[in-house]
């Protein structure tokens, strides 16, 4: 299929961003109907028939969830792409679930989504399957970018039983990204058993990953089922998987390719089906460098990775997670719930959380008991939260409305935004590639763009990018 032949639908309620996608989607050279409601989508569904649907999930007359459960019934080929301005993780998993092709949360860069639409009337079909029910425990929120993606991670996985790798530092909640891995999979009414393996003996971790039989060694009274057993059918969370010996891991590796063991003293073997799920703080392909992790292992278990982000670096989630925090260790402690001033609102954003969510949640239960008062203010606060500086802005707008007062009383020739905004987006991105070593994804995230629209813009303005990152 050509992509100028691309035949795309738009079911979206609200008139300015069906507008928008139909521009851009024209632009791109894709074939555009919109619908303003769910019933005039299936009204003209008939004959002609969409390449590529792209619906939003909240509308009046029919969810986008509702409207991809009745197409799935009758053209379960077309692909659907889900647009939501509700960005969560049961949005994200309720989206694979019912079979979107993909998850977009709002606001969205208009370059992905022609990318996407082109990309999903590639697709010569796909497999269904009904939706879940997720807890209804909002331990996993974020609406910043870099845990969006974590949610889809966990939605493109909701069907699957497929290894998986979980990396980021230590308290940033890799253990509820398994748990949710696991309680939105097909293993979600077996055993979800989590070990951290930096906890236990080195000498220990054997019969506590494979257990033993009596007699196996001293103090072996009795037989003992291990970590495997106890999790067969379901999931096994090893944490902290980088600092498990040399013998362990190949031990390990066995297990993963051939579904046996042995217990600690055992002639048995014991079959498992054990779907692993593996977290560290490490640099795992570092390690397998220096020759303390295991290569084969390494690539067995990083058959899909999720990367979960540090608190620093999706601020704009902090105040919601006070407020959750706040709310659990009030239920937990059963006292009356406290709020955070707006001073130490402000305070607790600016920190930057080394011990990440954990250090957070330590915090709420802290404040919860000490604070005198129902508002926590800054004054209960501890001294290295609230003792980080205001951070320094510059007044630029003042600066920018001196040069264009100027350049006005100048009569410059050339119109003001014409010279305004090219310079202006030559100083951001300069300064995105800078930040970011080069790396056009990522200073494409810090700017708020696709990579898609970065590269364009870097065509468009001539720059030369290694003199941009000098």
């Amino acid at each position: 299929m050509s992509e100028s032949g691309l035949l795309a639908w738009v079911v979206d309620d609200d008139e300015s961003v069906r507008w928008v996608l139909e521009q851009a989607f024209t632009q791109a050279h894709i074939n555009v109907c919109c619908f303003a409601s769910a019933e005039a989508f299936f009204a003209a569904l008939g004959e002609t028939q969409p390449d590529v649907v792209v619906t939003d999930v909240r509308m009046p007359d029919m969810s986008g969830l509702e409207l991809m459960e009745r197409l799935n019934q009758t053209c379960p080929e077309i692909p659907v792409i889900v647009i939501t301005a509700h960005s969560d993780l049961d949005s994200a998993v309720a989206a694979y679930q019912s079979g979107a092709f993909e998850y977009l949360p709002k606001p969205f860069d208009i370059d992905d989504a022609v990318e996407l639409v082109k990309r999903a009337g590639r697709q010569q079909g796909k497999t269904v399957a009904a939706p879940v029910v997720v807890g209804d425990k909002p331990l996993l929120i974020g609406q910043a970018p870099s845990m969006q993606q974590v949610f889809k991670s966990i939605g493109r996985l909701s069907r699957s039983s497929m290894t998986a790798m979980i990396t980021g530092e230590s308290g940033t909640g890799k253990e509820l990204v398994a748990r949710a891995l696991h309680e939105n999979s097909p293993r979600a009414d077996r055993p979800f058993i989590a070990l951290n393996t930096s906890a236990i003996a080195a000498e220990l971790l054997e019969s506590e990953l494979f257990g033993h039989e009596k007699g196996a060694f001293t103090g072996a009274t009795e037989r003992r089922v291990g970590r495997f057993e106890q999790a067969d059918g379901g999931t096994l969370f090893l944490d902290e998987i980088g600092d498990m010996s040399t013998a362990l891991q190949t031990r390990l590796l066995r297990v993963l390719a051939e579904s046996e063991f042995y217990r600690v003293g055992g002639t048995v073997p014991i079959r498992v089906d054990v779907r692993v799920i593996a977290a560290t703080h490490q640099d795992l392909a570092r390690a397998v460098e220096n020759g303390t992790f295991r290569e084969d292992l390494y690539h067995r278990l990083n058959v899909m990775r999720i990367v979960v982000p540090p608190l620093r670096e999706r601020r704009e989630d902090i105040a919601e997670l006070t407020r959750v925090y706040l709310e659990i260790a009030s239920q937990e402690l059963g006292v009356p719930l406290k709020t955070l001033s707006e001073a130490a609102g402000a305070a607790m954003t600016r920190y930057d959380w080394p011990g990440n969510v954990r250090e957070l949640v330590n915090i709420c239960r802290r404040l919860t008991v000490t604070a005198a008062g129902r508002e926590i203010v800054v004054q209960d606060l501890p001294a290295e939260i609230a003792g980080q500086p205001e951070r320094q802005t510059v007044d630029w707008t003042s600066e920018l409305r001196r040069w264009a007062d100027r350049r006005l009383r100048d009569q410059a020739s050339e119109p003001l935004l014409d010279e305004a905004v090219p310079a202006f987006e030559r100083i951001v991105i300069q300064a995105a590639l800078q930040a970011s070593h080069g790396k056009r994804r990522e200073a494409a995230k810090l700017l708020g763009w696709g990579r898609n629209t970065l590269t364009r813009k870097i065509k468009e303005l001539g720059l030369d990018e290694t003199r941009l990152r000098s």
